[in-house]
C-alpha cells in the first residue's frame, strides 16, 4: 500500500511512499532494541558528543528541511528556519544538561544510603502529529537519546519525507546504526506496534481520541 504526500498549496504530489509490512516494521524494532541494549552502556559524554554533531547537521541542513516542511505541510520557509534552530537548540540543552538532570538523588532514610537511580526504559515509540514536523519529534528524541533509549517514530503521513530526514540526522551525526527509526506505518498499524516486545514506552502528542486510543 503507498500513499502520498500532497502540497496543501498547489495540491501536486510531493512524493509517494510505501508502508511497511507487518514483518518489515517487526525487523526495524527489534533492530532498535538491539542497538538500544549497547547504547545504554555509553558514557554520556560520547552521547553528548553525537548529540552536538546533531545540532550541528540540523544547521547544516536548515534550508533543505524549511523547504521541505513547506512542501510537505505549508509551514512558511521562515517558519521552518526557525523551528530547525529551534530544533538544534534542544539537541545542544540536554547534551548540556542530561547528565546533570539524571543524576543520582540522595533520600534520607534509615539505611547507611539510598537514593534515587534513572535507568534507560529502551525503545519508546513515538506518535507525532504533522504541524511541527521536526520540533515535536527532537523535543522526544534529544531527551530519550540522551538517556540511554532508543527510539521508532511513527509520524503523520503527510509529513513523512521529514520524518526520514530525521532519521538521516542522527545518522549522519554518528548515533549507532537503527537506534532511531522511522516507521513507514499507518494509523491502523499503531496498535500492533504498541504491543511489539521491544517497545517499552509510548510518547504520543495529539487530539484526546487518539491518547485515549494509545492510552488503552
Amino acid at each position: 500500500m503507498t500513499v502520498n504526500s500532497i502540497n496543501p498549496v498547489d495540491g501536486s504530489v510531493v512524493a509517494t511512499y510505501e508502508l511497511m509490512t507487518a514483518e518489515e516494521i517487526d525487523r526495524v524494532c527489534r533492530a532498535t532494541a538491539e542497538a538500544q541494549r549497547g547504547w545504554r552502556t555509553t558514557s554520556f559524554a560520547a552521547r553528548a558528543k553525537a548529540m552536538q554533531k546533531a545540532a550541528g547537521t540540523l544547521r547544516e541542513r536548515r534550508e533543505e528541511l524549511a523547504k521541505m516542511m513547506a512542501l510537505e505541510m505549508g509551514k512558511p520557509v521562515t517558519a521552518g528556519r526557525a523551528e530547525v534552530e529551534k530544533c538544534a537548540w534542544v539537541c545542544e540543552h540536554y547534551a548540556e544538561h542530561a547528565e546533570a538532570y539524571l543524576a543520582d538523588e540522595p533520600v534520607a532514610t534509615e539505611a547507611t544510603k539510598s537514593y534515587l537511580h534513572c535507568e534507560p526504559l529502551g525503545v519508546v515509540l513515538a506518535v507525532m502529529p504533522w504541524n511541527f514536523p521536526l520540533w515535536q519529534v527532537f523535543r522526544f528524541a534529544a531527551p530519550a537519546l540522551m538517556a540511554g533509549n532508543g527510539g521508532v517514530l511513527k509520524h503523520a503521513s503527510n509529513v513523512f519525507g521529514s520524518a526520514l530526514a530525521i532519521e538521516e540526522v542522527f545518522s549522519e551525526a554518528g548515533f549507532p546504526p537503527d537506534l532511531f527509526r522511522t516507521l513507514r506505518a499507518s494509523t491502523e498499524q499503531v496498535p500492533k506496534v504498541i504491543d511489539h516486545p521491544s517497545i517499552r514506552a509510548v510518547t504520543l502528542t495529539g487530539s484526546m481520541p487518539a491518547g485515549r486510543a494509545v492510552a488503552s
